[in-house]
């Protein structure tokens, strides 16, 4: 009886002994970057979404760059992963999209955006190069020259007498649900107003699934994030059908003009606009939220508020009616806001990194990178670069001046690169210099609690940013 017992316990052993090797060491083509993938199945996960609580690169990627260099392997979200801070090796990547790498999500990114099967916004080739010109041609400059900036203006001005009006405001989550609504009015014609459901808050409470284990059962962070996002996509859904059936209610906004040209775009389906809406959404305020960490630094450096107070005092008193629209030539003159936005996007960037996945072996500097793996690249890690930017965890705007342009192209890059740079760029920056325009021309405000930085490895605050706003007296 002991000696059969004996056995069982010894084949136990044997294959987990050899399932775990298998784990630690996974098949490659080549040498793979060196790494652990922690625990089988769990990997290094738990020690992922460990908070930090500094604006310096994530501890996580920090320590093992520095143990195991620049280009290191692990397993997250119980997928193998590549983890890139290698500057050479990150910009080689998203100049080989479509040949080498895809966009990518983990599989939690993956579900939400419904990145898997035949519905895959990471489409390349037409249908990106049809979704990006439609981008352009409603959120880039020239729309944002002829249309949009009063728009944004009068828009930031409403949100502002709102929040005024209460004791205080918990900014980061104000300001997303202020960015989506006014987004999605641009996107299809949404009024927050007069929709029965808040669906501003499904699409915040959806990203706290991001970066979560892929655990889909009761009472976890991503089954409710799943079951948020299913009402957003039947939501756009029928927004969507709704758009097709009735073409005499089209008022030209940007799922009209996508609706129209699905006769020419075989590719732009029913079910790739409704995964493309709810991206694209998700694009548009999340690239708009480092603005509550522009808040929080400008409170803690009133230096910097007072030049950014300055330079629009100056703008009113130029003009010859100080109550007229800002103009786009105005907003082309905000040098130390573009710095203060610069400077505040280099420090918070809220995602670690770009995600890409390995479409065929990679071979990089000796390493290979398995077809199938995911790939994050870093770039984040260059914007902290002590070599590049002086003192990089000081908020410090005025170091734009000096800065080598060259220099900022290659590390610093806060809406992505090659050909999936952010379409919406532009819209992002004007967004926000608008939103500071008229804060700190009609509004004074005051910190009122809460602002303590927290990565878990995306950025936020650990106890929200609690601000109180009022209107300055004339």
């Amino acid at each position: 009886m002991w000696t059969v017992g004996l056995c069982i316990v010894a084949v136990v052993v044997i294959y987990f002994s050899y399932w775990l090797n298998k784990w630690s060491n996974p098949k490659c083509n080549g040498v793979l970057p060196p790494g652990s993938m922690g625990l089988p199945l769990i990997g290094e996960t738990l020690q992922w979404i460990v908070p930090s609580y500094s604006l310096d690169l994530h501890p996580f990627i920090k320590k093992r760059a520095q143990r195991y260099g620049t280009i290191f392997r692990t397993s997250v979200a119980g997928r193998p992963v590549v983890m890139s801070t290698d500057l050479e090796f990150n910009h080689y990547i998203v100049n080989q999209e479509g040949r080498l790498a895809e966009l990518w999500s983990m599989d939690s990114f993956a579900k939400l955006f419904g990145q898997e099967g035949e519905n895959k916004t990471n489409a390349v080739g037409l249908v990106h190069k049809c979704m990006r010109s439609l981008v352009l041609g409603h959120f880039g400059a020239e729309s944002l020259k002829e249309k949009l900036l009063p728009q944004i203006e009068e828009f930031v001005n409403k949100t502002l007498q709102t929040w005024s009006s209460q004791n205080s405001i918990e900014v980061k989550h104000a300001a997303s649900v202020m960015v989506f609504d006014f987004s999605a009015k641009q996107f299809f014609s949404y009024d927050a107003e007069k929709s029965q459901t808040n669906m501003a808050e499904k699409f915040t409470n959806t990203l706290g699934g991001f970066m979560s284990f892929p655990l889909n059962i009761p009472g976890t962070a991503y089954h409710k994030c799943l079951k948020d996002q299913k009402e957003a996509l039947n939501w756009l859904r029928k927004i969507v059908k709704a758009k097709i059936i009735s073409p005499e209610k089209h008022r030209g906004d940007f799922l009209d003009q996508a609706i129209n040209d699905m006769d020419k775009e075989k590719l732009l389906s029913e079910d790739f606009l409704v995964s493309s809406l709810f991206g694209l959404l998700y694009a548009s305020f999340e690239s708009v939220s480092p603005l509550s960490l522009t808040l929080k630094l400008l409170a803690d450096h009133p230096a910097v508020l007072q030049e950014l107070e300055a330079e629009h005092e100056a703008i009113l008193k130029n003009r010859e009616n100080p109550n007229s629209m800002l103009t786009w030539d105005e907003y082309k003159s905000m040098t130390f806001t573009l710095q203060v936005i610069n400077e505040a996007l280099r420090l918070g960037n809220a995602a670690p990194g770009l995600l890409r996945k390995a479409l065929r072996d990679i071979e990089f500097k000796g390493y290979t990178i398995p077809s199938g793996w995911t790939i994050m690249l870093v770039n984040s890690a260059f914007q902290v670069n002590p070599n590049t930017f002086k003192d990089p965890l000081a908020f410090n705007p005025w170091r734009w001046k000096e800065l080598d342009p060259l220099v900022v192209s290659k590390n610093f890059m806060p809406f992505g690169g090659g050909i999936r740079q952010c379409a919406g760029a532009e819209y992002s920056k004007t967004f926000m210099a608008t939103f500071l325009h008229v804060l700190v021309t009609k509004y004074r405000w005051t910190k009122v609690k809460g602002g303590n930085i927290a990565r878990n490895p995306v950025l936020g605050f650990m106890d929200g940013l609690h601000i109180n706003f009022s209107k300055k007296s004339n």
